[in-house]
Parts: structure tokens; sequence; C-alpha cells
């Protein structure tokens, strides 16, 4: 398995909001939110729930505030509450 390449970032990860951009293997997808998911002693598990306006797909981007390269992952809305781990070779935001 190939490492994810993350590349251009706007700003912090976790300033991320409403309306900005993310790009999962080059395709444009849209922030719809971004909030924290659990707290494990000082270091937080975030979620970015951001969907593609072309294809109405949905994903979920979780990463651990205090690691933020080496955790990140992506997973695709398959069903109504179904998420499936995605191998994406590069994001940006």
């Amino acid at each position: 398995m190939d490492r994810l390449k993350i590349e251009g970032q706007s700003k912090p990860l976790g300033e991320l909001g409403e309306g900005d951009s993310f790009f999962i293997n080059g395709s444009e997808m849209k922030v719809d939110k971004q909030f924290l998911f659990l707290e494990h002693g000082t270091m937080k598990e975030m979620i970015i729930e951001v969907f593609n306006p072309k294809n109405e797909r949905e994903y979920q981007v979780r990463y651990f505030d205090d690691q933020i390269e080496s955790s990140i992952e992506v997973y695709e809305l398959v069903g109504d509450f179904e998420y499936v781990r995605r191998e994406p070779r590069i994001i940006s935001w």
C-alpha cells in the first residue's frame, strides 16, 4: 500500500469549515462541517464531513489533532449509516 501524500494546505486542517475546499485524488469536495468525535486525554479525534457536489457522494475525513499527517483516514458513506474506508493517493485543502 502506498502512503497517502498530502499536498498543498491552504490553512491548518483544524480550521477548515463549511464551504471550504478539500481535494481527494484531485476531485474538489466541499466541507460541510468539522467536529470533535472523541477526546483521548489531551488528544482529540476529529471528523471533517465533505461532499462531492458533482456526484453527491459524502465522505468523512478522520484524524487526530496531535498527529495529523500520520493519522488521516478517508471514509465514504455507502449506505444510510455505513462508512467504508478508502485509500486515496493524494489529498489537499
